[in-house]
């Protein structure tokens, strides 16, 4: 959801994907009837009447034909299909995830902030772009990931007005997409999509944050003990289950987190907008994804975690929520909104992101532990006045 002059995301989820649904129906049955745009070689133009053929010497040679980036040239197979990794599992276990070296690509030096565009990867056809944020003079400042929902691209992490907010007071942020959305859907059926491949979508993006963690402790310019990670939608459902998995994650805050698959799935407008909506809700598809439940997992934490839900939320079911809340464990901070302007008035112009500045500020201090940031809190489990669902 998009609040004004603020860096929150948009609301209206099932709208996007609905037409999302409609577009790569229509795209599927086109290219079921036409020969592949990318791989056809450039046709060559009639010769106007009267022309003089051209003459074997004088003619051009044929175009190369070139293969989609994510078909291996060898078999001719999609490049995702020899991906080996349990999904499954919130550890990366067994598999062929192999770190390539980064490509550093665009520096953008401004006068608050340095910007920097790197290319990671560790996966066959899947390049990762992550964007860097470092404030200026500051030397290892502590350092937030940021994962929006599953509709979300890169344009915030370009925007100088929201580099400035997440870096001031000396934070760091880095910005990235999950997996099947953004820049990371390609050379795949248009019928996939990140819910329909909701355990690879999920399972891959939980192990992509292990592999950023990685990196930027091979960097060595951001303190690796004060780690944060922020999501939105499915970007928060991802951000719980990273922390279940790596300890180097000290903090968690969530807006309006994806959660309570059988749930989400059935009554979702997200799902309920894809026309196999049904399969969804079978046995099968939700045994694939149960162990990648945040309801499964939030029980675990251990750290500082903060769940802003909003009731008009059009994406997550209520019954989700409730879920969510229920499963959270005793040091989290939970507030709900009635609507989305409820949400702007508390958190707009850069508020949003002082929570999380703030628990991993506390583990500067002398003698800090995980977890000692959320006693700043007055009540666990607090929230809004004006939620009548309150019963905690």
């Amino acid at each position: 959801m998009q609040l004004t002059d603020s860096s929150m995301s948009k609301q209206n989820f099932s709208a996007v994907f609905f037409l999302l649904t409609i577009i790569l129906a229509a795209g599927s049955v086109l290219a079921q009837q036409a020969p592949d745009a990318r791989t056809a070689p450039p046709s060559t133009p009639q010769q106007s009447a009267g022309s003089p053929a051209a003459s074997p010497s004088s003619a051009s040679p044929p175009a190369k034909t070139s293969l989609p980036a994510g078909i291996d040239p060898k078999t001719m197979q999609p490049l995702y299909e020899s991906i080996e990794e349990d999904w499954s599992s919130l550890e990366v276990g067994v598999g062929n995830l192999e770190p390539m070296p980064p490509v550093v690509g665009e520096v953008d030096d401004q006068r608050e902030f340095t910007r920097l565009l790197v290319e990671v990867k560790w996966r066959l056809g899947d390049p990762i772009d992550l964007w860097i944020i470092l404030p200026k003079g500051v030397k290892k400042p502590p350092t937030v990931l940021y994962l929006y929902n599953a509709d979300e691209d890169t344009a915030r992490f370009r925007d100088n007005r929201w580099c400035e907010r997440v870096t001031s007071g000396g934070v760091a942020a880095v910005g990235f997409v999950s997996a099947l959305s953004g820049p990371r859907f390609h050379d795949r059926p248009l019928k996939q999509w990140f819910v329909s491949e909701l355990q690879e979508s999920i399972g891959s993006t939980v192990h992509d944050v292990k592999f950023i963690l990685d990196y930027l402790a091979q960097r060595g310019d951001v303190d690796m003990n004060r780690i944060g990670m922020f999501g939105e939608g499915s970007g928060g459902a991802i951000a719980i289950l990273a922390a279940a998995a790596d300890p180097r994650i000290k903090a968690v805050d969530t807006l309006n987190p994806w959660g309570d698959w059988p749930d989400f799935l059935a009554k979702s407008p997200v799902a309920q907008a894809d026309p196999n909506h049904d399969d969804f809700v079978k046995p099968e598809f939700l045994k694939k994804v149960a162990n990648l439940d945040p309801v499964k997992w939030l029980p675990t934490l251990k750290v500082p975690i903060r769940i802003q839900q909003v009731r008009q939320n059009l994406a997550t079911p209520m019954e989700a929520m409730d879920s969510i809340k229920a499963a959270a464990p005793q040091q989290a901070e939970i507030l709900r909104f009635e609507a989305l302007d409820d949400l702007g008035k508390r958190e707009a112009h850069g508020i949003l992101f002082q929570w999380m500045k703030s628990r991993l500020q506390e583990l500067d201090k002398p003698g800090a532990k995980p977890g000692a940031a959320a006693a700043v809190e007055k009540t666990p489990h607090s929230e809004m006045q004006n939620d009548p669902s309150s019963h905690r």
